[in-house]
């Protein structure tokens, strides 16, 4: 998989194997190699196509089938526990709805702030 990911990469970005050698400082050989899943290619080289292709290791490394990778939701450990104290949890949830509560205050600021923050990018 890995061997095929290199290669299609570099065939769609219409480069040849020297090419790539040549920005790695490296030879044909070893990007033939590579490609021909005759060689394990190093890790500062598999971050090299990653970074130059706009790509994730994830997905050279055969792990997702989407270029960009794949996306996980990261749950702290605080959020798993209040997710199993349920009755904490509800209170929590209906207080940052109720209009006149503190905690809506909070959310609606903080739902705010989420939206500045991508604007900036």
């Amino acid at each position: 998989m890995i061997s095929e990911r290199l290669r299609e990469l570099r065939t769609a970005a219409g480069m040849s194997q020297s090419q790539i050698a040549q920005m790695l400082e490296l030879t044909q050989a070893s990007i033939q190699r590579y490609e021909g899943n005759r060689a394990e290619a190093p890790y500062k080289v598999m971050l090299w196509y990653a970074n130059y292709f706009d790509v994730s290791l994830d997905w050279i490394y055969g792990r997702c089938d989407k270029p960009q990778g794949q996306l996980y939701n990261y749950e702290p450990e605080t959020f798993r526990k209040k997710l199993e104290n349920e009755g904490e949890w509800k209170q929590f949830v209906k207080a940052c709805f109720e209009p006149n509560s503190p905690l809506n205050a909070k959310l609606q600021e903080a739902i705010m702030n989420l939206s500045k923050g991508s604007d900036d990018k």
